[in-house]
């Protein structure tokens, strides 16, 4: 009956008549038939995306998870007790991060609230996640709110994270498998993740930050210092760079901030800013606001300073890329690809990131796009890409943007075509591509026409693999931390262990070794019984047919035998002129 009555009631909103539910619960219900084709009466289970997929995912957030681990921590905390669960999801719906209860984690993996799950509209129909990603809202999608029967007992409040670009990053979703019927009795819960997302943001922007000025407001001077409300990074000429989504509602009134001049927004400039700093009694740094009012303001220096270009050294000249310069250490070859980036990042020069399989280079292109300054983002895996998924992808693209194209030497010849004209009808569209062939080898062996790849290729930046980087012992201890929480340590003799493979996977391998190593570990140390034994087959090309053989021929398996991309496993099938059995 109750059934009968959520479909009825879907019917009725299609036909014109308000449910009396929030006004996006409405919209979605209509989106799920009129858009997505879905059907009320059907039961479908969540949808969980493959281990390779979720791989892809988590590796494209690992910035935002970084950022956003600690606040989860502490909301988690908070809930402790209470049967919630914490979801944060990629803009594209994804968990690639989660908290629950260990006695509820079978009940909560058959919901979808655990990681993998994928609570993007157009598949989940309507839920917390989807509704915040289309609205770019908090929202509640409340029991029988929710679009398919088959969650009709959750209660799901999702809040977005956007990055300090203004683009939306994340969701950070708290769920209850059941919960008391009234929708007001998730009021609570509305505010714990709302003002969770704002301290992700915030923690974000001063993460991406430490080089530049930093302005942080607060209504109140009793919170200034300890927890503000919204913030805005400037450069050294006093423009805006970077905006937490408090800062742009506050000062702008939602329009983006970035490139505009702090005195155009606020009752000062950037030779102000060293009058509100923390030296200052909290309730005299007062700043006049564009309506009239005012707010409290806490200005946080450089952390150390700009140099001029004539002083940097080749190695440490790409500290002043914010975000590019968290991705090495003191090694010289990434520092000078690293300078070469953030002299690349603001032009509309378009790249080709090459490197080994697991080296990085999806990061690069990230952080390569985030110092830019660009507004959207569109990845499109080339590896089997068709005309139609390039052009769904630059679909709802407009304005300046960065395209990143993975595995290009795996896109195929129909596909190459399309995309040079799509690229002519994008202009504002910068695109970046990545690839584990040798630049000479995408044309000499025809893995792209000509054309295109100079047309890609404006510079080339060849990430180093990791065997060959003196700044591995950093690398292990900034992968460690992020893998394993603070509380981890190595023993010296695993530590010496570590820095003596050969990494043919790369970050990617060290990061499987170290998620292992953490899941044995009896205590807080890690030592050499911890760690995985080195695969020795996993980069043997030799090897290739009897892997393809045991897995039947099924390249996903097979890719995650070897510990590589399936791209990789069709390149090298390529490679060697293999052929399946009939």
């Amino acid at each position: 009956m109750v059934e009968h009555h959520h479909v009825e009631e879907i019917a009725q909103v299609l036909d014109g008549h308000p449910s009396g539910r929030d006004s996006y619960v409405d919209a979605s219900w209509r989106r799920c038939v009129e858009l997505y084709g879905m059907d009320p009466t059907r039961s479908d289970p969540a949808h969980i995306v493959t281990d390779a997929e979720f791989r892809a995912h988590r590796e494209q957030a690992d910035w935002m998870i970084g950022a956003a681990r600690s606040g989860l921590q502490s909301l988690f905390r908070q809930v402790a007790g209470q049967n919630y669960v914490l979801l944060l999801t990629d803009a594209k719906g994804v968990c690639v991060d989660f908290f629950g209860d260990d006695l509820f984690l079978d009940e909560l993996r058959r919901a979808g609230l655990y990681l993998g799950s994928n609570w993007s509209e157009e598949l989940a129909g309507t839920c917390g996640v989807g509704a915040c990603i289309v609205t770019g809202e908090p929202v509640t999608v409340h029991q029988d709110d929710h679009f398919g029967n088959a969650h009709t007992l959750l209660s799901c409040t999702s809040a977005p994270i956007f990055d300090s670009l203004g683009q939306l990053a994340a969701v950070l979703d708290i769920s209850l498998l059941r919960s008391p019927s009234p929708k007001s009795s998730q009021n609570l819960a509305m505010s714990l993740v709302t003002a969770a997302a704002r301290r992700v943001e915030m923690a974000n922007l001063m993460a991406a930050s430490r080089r530049e000025w930093v302005l942080r407001f607060s209504s109140s001077p009793e919170f200034l210092d300890v927890d503000p409300e919204a913030a805005v990074s400037l450069d050294g000429s006093g423009r805006v760079i970077g905006a937490t989504r408090a800062a742009t509602q506050m000062l702008s009134r939602g329009d983006s901030l970035i490139g505009r001049r702090i005195d155009t927004l606020l009752g000062l400039s950037v030779d102000d800013l060293p009058d509100l700093m923390r030296d200052r009694p909290t309730e005299e740094r007062v700043v006049a606001l564009g309506d009239g009012g005012a707010v409290f303001g806490h200005a946080i220096a450089p952390q150390a300073p700009r140099r001029s270009q004539t002083n940097q050294g080749s190695t440490s000249r790409h500290a002043r890329g914010g975000v590019l310069s968290a991705l090495a250490g003191s090694d010289p070859t990434m520092g000078r690809l690293l300078a070469q980036a953030e002299r690349l990042a603001p032009t509309h020069v378009p790249l080709l990131i090459c490197g080994e399989s697991g080296s990085g280079k999806t990061k690069l292109a990230r952080a390569i796009h985030m110092a830019s300054r660009r507004g959207g983002f569109v990845s499109v895996d080339c590896a089997g890409a068709q005309p139609e998924d390039l052009r769904q992808a630059l679909a709802a693209q407009s304005g300046p943007g960065t395209l990143l194209l993975r595995h290009i030497e795996d896109l195929p010849t129909d596909t190459a075509r399309v995309l040079a004209g799509l690229l002519d009808a994008h202009p504002d569209l910068r695109p970046i591509s990545t690839s584990a062939t040798e630049p000479s080898d995408l044309v000499s062996q025809e893995r792209l026409p000509a054309t295109l790849y100079f047309r890609l290729s404006g510079s080339v930046l060849d990430i180093p693999p990791l065997r060959e980087r003196q700044d591995l012992g950093w690398l292990l201890e900034r992968l460690l931390r992020r893998h394993c929480g603070g509380e981890m340590r190595l023993t010296p003799s695993a530590r010496a262990e570590l820095l003596a493979r050969e990494w043919p996977g790369n970050l990617r391998e060290l990061g499987n070794v170290l998620d292992v190593a953490c899941a044995l570990a009896e205590s807080t140390v890690i030592d050499l019984p911890d760690l995985p034994d080195v695969t020795e087959t996993r980069d043997k090309e030799q090897d290739l047919e009897a892997i393809l053989d045991a897995c039947d021929w099924n390249m996903a398996r097979a890719a995650r035998r070897l510990g590589v991309n399936r791209s990789t496993v069709l390149r090298r099938i390529r490679k060697q002129a293999l052929r399946a059995p009939d």
